[in-house]
């Protein structure tokens, strides 16, 4: 009988302590700080906002949903496309997962493409997908200022809070883009030659198609190109941080410009290393904008290839000291990105990235962003100062103009 009543003790105690968790969690929910979403104020005297355009492929849901989770703010506008690869399938268990997060129902700041876009990385067809995401972006929100395109294997190297602080510096109308005239072998290797993108006509995915003759180098405009040097070797970047104005000068196209070059690649192989360089470098009115950088950190093989390495642990620490905003590329769940959420974000798994919006008592059963104050408010960490430092350079390059547009 002792031991029966040892044990029953045991579970009752066990039962016990499970409710009380039940009942604290309770009371600590609908004692909410903010019970409802916060007054999101947008303009000069307020924290810049972004717009985010993320996309994947088949099998990248999970990815996708975790970098939403680690670049997550109520302040900013997030757009998720599944490529038509992906299955409708996947599709619903990514938009169930984006309206799981509490804050994301509350400010309902998050999209998920519904009618996706058939896309070669190769070919023209992202280049179109970008410019709808631009499109969608400018239409549901007004409020953000710039414009980021991430891919599924992306991930952010500073918090929201510490890239808008760092940005609250900097003049709304400027872009960061890597950009330079001097081509190298990509104008033989991809300018000349013709291409065709199968993905902007046909249902099914298929492989770009190269046709036997080239074409000449444009002079009615200037070619330009993203940029990362390796010794005499030039990997292109088709990452970028642009201007909401820039974004509106592209889709809307008061001047003829975006559309004269958008036909003129769209048979260009890696058009999206080419198209936006070249619309802000030949637009008067834009090209006094660009800051020569695309605030990303990649290591490429020299002579370089398609991509760069996929990081790892043993790459954190030129990471963190880089002072750029953004990683890539990144293996599926590689256990740098479990070091990036511990010790930058300060993100628990499944939980997006806190920052000062977020009220709620932080433990292993509480997430502290059900619960959110005034999300106009930043709190800077740690990565901070060292973006900051590296803004600060690229804007002292900027204003000696030594190296825009050429």
């Amino acid at each position: 009988m002792g031991a029966e009543k040892r044990r029953l003790f045991t579970l009752f105690s066990a039962a016990l302590l499970s409710l009380l968790l039940l009942l604290l969690y309770s009371f600590s929910t609908f004692t909410s700080s903010r019970p409802f979403p916060s007054v999101i104020h947008h303009g000069a005297h307020y924290p810049p906002a972004f717009a985010y355009y993320i996309s994947g492929g088949t099998g990248d849901k999970d990815r996708i949903f975790r970098l939403l989770l680690a670049l997550y703010h109520p302040r900013n506008r997030y757009l998720l496309h599944l490529a038509a690869d992906a299955s409708d399938d996947e599709r619903l268990k990514l938009a169930a997962a984006v309206r799981s997060v509490p804050a994301v129902r509350a400010f309902g700041n998050v999209d998920v493409v519904g009618k996706p876009d058939r896309v070669n990385f190769v070919g023209s067809s992202n280049v179109a997908a970008v410019l709808r995401a631009a499109a969608i972006l400018l239409k549901v929100d007004k409020g953000w200022n710039w414009f980021i395109a991430l891919s599924a294997l992306d991930y952010p190297l500073v918090t929201q809070d510490d890239l808008a602080h760092a940005f609250s510096s900097v003049r709304r109308d400027l872009n960061f883009i890597d950009h330079t005239s001097d081509l190298g072998w990509k104008e033989s290797q991809r300018i000349q030659p013709v291409i065709v993108d199968p993905g902007l006509y046909l249902a099914r995915k298929s492989q770009i198609f190269q046709a036997t003759e080239k074409r000449p180098t444009p002079d009615a405009f200037k070619v330009f190109t993203g940029r990362t040097e390796r010794g005499s070797c030039i990997a292109g970047s088709q990452w970028f941080v642009l201007s909401r104005s820039f974004l509106e000068f592209c889709v809307f196209g008061w001047d003829n410009l975006p559309r004269t070059l958008l036909m003129y690649f769209n048979i260009v192989m890696l058009s999206q290393e080419v198209y936006f360089h070249s619309v802000i470098c030949n637009a008067p009115e834009f090209k006094n904008t660009t800051i020569n950088s695309d605030l990303r950190y990649m290591i490429w093989d020299n002579p370089p290839k398609m991509e760069p390495h996929f990081l790892n642990v043993s790459d954190y620490d030129q990471m963190v000291q880089s002072g750029v905003v953004f990683a890539r590329q990144f293996q599926k769940d590689d256990p740098v990105l479990n070091m990036i959420d511990e010790k930058i974000l300060k993100r628990g798994h499944n939980r997006v990235a806190p920052g000062a919006w977020c009220t709620g008592q932080r433990s292993w059963w509480m997430d502290p962003c059900t619960q959110w104050g005034d999300v106009n408010v930043l709190k800077p960490g740690q990565q901070a100062t060292k973006l900051e430092d590296t803004i600060t350079n690229l804007l002292d390059d900027w204003s000696s103009q030594s190296n825009q547009c050429k």
